[in-house]
């Protein structure tokens, strides 16, 4: 029986190269702004990632010679010398700084037999197109480049070990444009890695807090070559598995560009059936589950949902993203489709509210509303009943970088 988590010997920078070549995920930057952030930066992990900003603008982004262009940037980084690999298995260790939030976690070689079985436990659905990429990008490459991003249930002794490695001097140590810091230790003591091994394998279940799209890639490209005399390592994906106690998600928040052919006054009497509604001087940040912010027509509505309309059985249902779809949403504003209705659109937290008020004040929005951010133990929740989470559920924060430790299947 495959291990739940493996060390691997990571592809990643030389320790004075690493802030050269850390770049944000991949999927984070649309191709025009990562062309522009890799401007002048030819170590940047963009050039892999998004290798279409090395190509004419007019090529298809999913195009073969994107692939192929990923596959040589890397190869250059290689051959220049600026990513290198360890001489053996390692477990490294990654610190995530935003602004007073630290979270320490384990870059491993995660199981996809352990994927496929739920163990490790998903929460969302697939789109075939972006899993295509995923595939074609791993194949290219021959690596997995962009880690998936797993929650580990509470445990002292796995937080402990990994806090012991953050002793030593790091391999890599970035502070990114955007303001977070990226640390990262070698774990190469056999020991501690036998022990991180054994105490993170004895776990029931890991979780998928974001890439979805990655692990199911994973999976496929190890069923294909299943069989071809491939070695072990195509077996396992690229992960970084922080405690789920440490992880932070923001509030994802909602706009929708009309009232559905409301008033403001009818309007606000028809959510007032569902919800207290009660006027607020200032922004509302929700307090707590039950709770959200509405902002309407130049004004802060403080919302507390009518309890008796929460169904508090469901793990899907009771989510404030679901409730809000289910009285609200869908009933007042008529949006029953939050993948395909184009009158409704997202926000992540990190934006803050100053911006929902904006996209009120221009006209683009009619309304927007601000969420008690999901907690990841409702995530855990939905995983663990066989679930997904309703869309823009969880913006999750710091994001990981890519291109600080790279998977080779080989």
């Amino acid at each position: 029986m495959p291990a739940l988590i493996r060390p691997f010997t990571a592809l990643r920078p030389r320790p004075e190269h690493a802030a050269a070549v850390a770049a944000p995920p991949y999927d984070v930057l649309s191709s025009d702004e990562a062309r522009v952030r890799a401007a002048g930066k030819p170590y940047s992990f963009l050039h892999i990632s998004k290798a279409e900003i090395d190509l004419p603008e007019d090529v298809d982004h999913y195009a073969p010679e994107v692939y192929a262009k990923s596959a040589q940037n890397l190869k250059k980084l290689i051959d220049e010398g600026i990513l290198i690999r360890d001489a053996k298995p390692c477990y490294y260790a990654y610190r995530l700084v935003m602004g007073s939030h630290v979270q320490t976690g384990l870059i491993a070689a995660a199981s996809v037999a352990d994927y496929d079985t739920n163990r490790i436990r998903k929460h969302e659905f697939t789109r075939p197109d972006k899993e295509d990429d995923r595939v074609r990008q791993i194949e290219a490459l021959n690596a997995q480049t962009g880690p998936v991003l797993l929650a580990h249930p509470d445990s002292d002794e796995a937080e402990n070990l990994i806090a012991a490695a953050t002793a030593g001097t790091p391999i890599a140590d970035v502070t990114a444009d955007d303001g977070i810091r990226h640390t990262v230790w070698l774990i190469d003591d056999d020991s501690t890695i036998a022990r991180i091994s054994a105490v993170i394998g004895a776990m029931s279940n890991l979780y998928i807090a974001d890439g979805h799209h990655r692990s199911a890639a994973a999976s496929r490209v190890a069923a294909a070559r299943r069989g071809k005399g491939q070695p072990e390592s195509a077996e396992y994906f690229l992960a970084v598995i922080f405690p789920a106690r440490q992880m932070r998600i923001l509030d994802y928040n909602r706009v929708v560009r009309d009232l559905n052919g409301h008033s403001v006054d009818s309007f606000l009497k028809a959510v007032g059936e569902r919800y207290t509604v009660t006027p607020s001087e200032k922004s509302v940040h929700p307090e707590r589950t039950g709770v959200c912010g509405m902002y309407l027509a130049g004004r802060w509505y403080h919302l507390a949902v009518n309890p008796d309309l929460v169904p508090v059985a469901d793990p899907v249902r009771r989510l404030d993203v679901s409730v809000l779809s289910d009285q609200l949403l869908g009933p007042i504003l008529g949006i029953a489709d939050l993948r395909r209705d184009t009158r409704i659109d997202f926000v992540g937290g990190i934006r803050g509210l100053p911006e929902l008020e904006r996209r009120v004040n221009s006209g683009e929005m009619a309304v927007a509303f601000a969420m008690h951010p999901t907690q990841l133990t409702e995530l855990m929740s939905v995983a663990d009943a066989g679930e997904v989470m309703p869309p823009k559920s969880t913006w999750f924060e710091p994001k990981l970088a890519d291109g600080l430790a790279s998977h080779v299947l080989d």
